[in-house]
């Protein structure tokens, strides 16, 4: 049925209908964060917290259902059969295209807590999100480069500043930080300006996720480690909107928090080299499983003519 309506038209039905739940969701969200900030009482605040993840958690469902009924996805997902709603998580995710946000919200759907993303300052002024991101506390963060330190040498540890209270917010209810480690989308310019050592991600950011572990390490109960693979590759969100994504495939471990992880990431050589050399250990595991994937995939694709003379 769907394969008879034009992708563009598709699009447009289903941007109306994300649109319209965000549009409604976010009135009570307002409201539940209006009336969070004008009774300044950490009992009062804490349960207006749980108001607005279940407002977000609401608004999600609707998201999904969009998602199940506007589109035809094979959806491929192994590892999230033992998370719980009631555990703290820090979800590490490859980052490929705006899509991802869509699938992690949609794989992790009421099997963890609502998902927070670390975001940048800028993004606050973005009409209706903004506002909503606010108020459902996600952190904002500004990066400052190295020029701008060294001109401006009193903002270095702003960013981490912000970090610091955000996590001290997230120790009331259960909580998943979301991060995607290389810190941008990856696209084949990147990966060739980055000399990447992988074959099919960036280089991850170990700063961001090493801070997180050291203030909130003795609450969090796992590294959600999470590989999102697209066979027909990454897809942007209006791509995905018309109908031309056709499989989703991710893969999730469980990595649990132990004391090792917790360290003065920026004080403590040792601890920063260890903590290095573990992320970009990880990073070698996931590109392999990537890579393994596509294998997989594309013999699977290739004509029985091709796969009985390989097998000959």
């Amino acid at each position: 049925m769907l394969n008879m309506i034009p992708g563009p038209i598709r699009g447009l039905v289903s941007l109306t209908g994300y649109t319209l739940n965000t549009l409604f969701w976010c009135f009570f969200l307002f409201l539940a964060a209006l009336l969070k900030f004008i009774v300044p009482l950490a009992g009062w605040r804490r349960q207006c917290n749980r108001v607005l993840n279940l407002i977000a958690t609401r608004w999600i469902a609707v998201n999904n259902l969009n998602l199940r009924v506007m589109s035809n996805i094979h959806w491929d997902i192994r590892g999230v059969e033992a998370l719980r709603a009631g555990n703290w998580y820090l979800v590490l995710s490859n980052h490929q295209s705006w899509v991802d946000i869509l699938v992690l919200q949609r794989i992790f759907h009421r099997r963890i807590p609502f998902l927070k993303f670390f975001i940048k300052q800028e993004l606050i002024w973005m009409p209706v999100l903004g506002l909503a991101w606010w108020a459902l506390d996600f952190p904002f963060v500004k990066r400052y480069s190295r020029s701008v330190l060294a001109q401006k040498p009193h903002l270095k540890g702003k960013d981490l500043e912000i970090t610091r209270k955000a996590c001290r917010k997230f120790r009331d209810i259960p909580v998943s930080i979301m991060n995607f480690t290389e810190g941008t989308r990856f696209t084949r310019a990147k990966h060739r300006r980055q000399k990447s050592p992988y074959a099919h991600l960036l280089r991850p950011r170990s700063g961001g996720i090493a801070f997180v572990l050291g203030a909130m390490g003795e609450q969090m109960t796992s590294i959600l480690d999470v590989t999102i693979v697209y066979p027909q590759g990454a897809m942007s969100f209006w791509d995905m909107l018309c109908g031309r994504l056709k499989e989703v495939i991710v893969r999730v471990r469980e990595i649990p928090v132990t004391e090792k992880f917790q360290g003065d990431y920026f004080n403590d050589e040792a601890y920063r080299t260890w903590f290095q050399d573990w992320l970009n250990q990880l990073w070698v595991e996931k590109d392999a499983r990537i890579k393994a994937i596509k294998a997989k995939k594309k013999a699977g694709k290739a004509p029985r003519s091709d796969m009985l003379r390989k097998a000959a």
